[in-house]
């Protein structure tokens, strides 16, 4: 009976814990993107259904984790059970991740009117819940814009001091006394440039995953013949 390749064995490991740290960080980074400051102002602009993508990926990281411990026990203990359970759950999370690519791909888009739309129902800004509009204040005063759609407009009868701009300082980006930009841009910069990140690891997550299914087959097929 042929024995297993101690080189695939130990490559094997290795490869899973290095999935396992990836799993690691991408908990971490998602976590990170839950309670950061900078995420919270602009994803409560957009209403808590953005935070599902978040707790989407919170759940891919700890899934991967999981897995890059079975692959590990699986390789050291040569345990064909651990493996094929690595085996299944890493296809699984490869094709959602193809999806999911490839749906980024197709709907990005369709990406700017979506947050349009959804930033136009806000619209006046000066009825809505205080901890909002201290958020949006604080997004204009650092991105220099003013309003969602239609500039000060968009307050009603409320003037917030973060949409005045400083014409000496300023003047390109001056519309009277107000910023002309506004804050939609700002918004829809911040999501493509984000998915682009998102499509990035998707796709390149993809390609070490191919890796790991190659090797935990092959390290599968090898403790078989035994």
């Amino acid at each position: 009976m042929a024995g297993v390749n101690k080189c695939l064995k130990y490559s094997m490991f290795i490869f899973n814990f290095l999935f396992w740290v990836c799993g690691c960080v991408i908990l971490g980074v998602s976590i990170w993107l839950r309670v950061s400051s900078d995420a919270q102002q602009k994803f409560n602009i957009q209403g808590s259904g953005v935070f599902a993508a978040v707790d989407v990926m919170i759940a891919v990281g700890s899934i991967i984790m999981v897995l890059g411990f079975f692959g590990c026990c699986g390789a050291i203990r040569e345990s064909r059970c651990l493996l094929l359970l690595f085996f299944i759950g890493l296809f699984l999370i490869l094709a959602l991740q193809i999806t999911a690519g490839i749906l980024g791909i197709v709907y990005k888009p369709q990406l700017e009117s979506k947050i349009n739309q959804t930033l136009h129902d806000l619209i006046p800004l000066d009825n809505k819940n205080p901890e909002l509009q201290q958020a949006l204040e604080k997004i204009q005063e650092e991105s220099k814009c003013c309003g969602i759609v239609n500039g000060i407009k968009d307050w009603g009868s409320a003037q917030p001091k973060s949409c005045l701009c400083n014409s000496l300082t300023d003047p390109s980006q001056c519309k009277g006394p107000y910023y002309k930009q506004t804050c939609s841009s700002v918004f829809v910069d911040y999501y493509k440039k984000n998915l682009l990140i998102i499509i990035g690891i998707a796709f390149g997550l993809a390609i070490v995953e191919l890796f790991g299914l190659g090797f935990s087959m092959t390290l599968y097929c090898q403790i078989g013949k035994k």
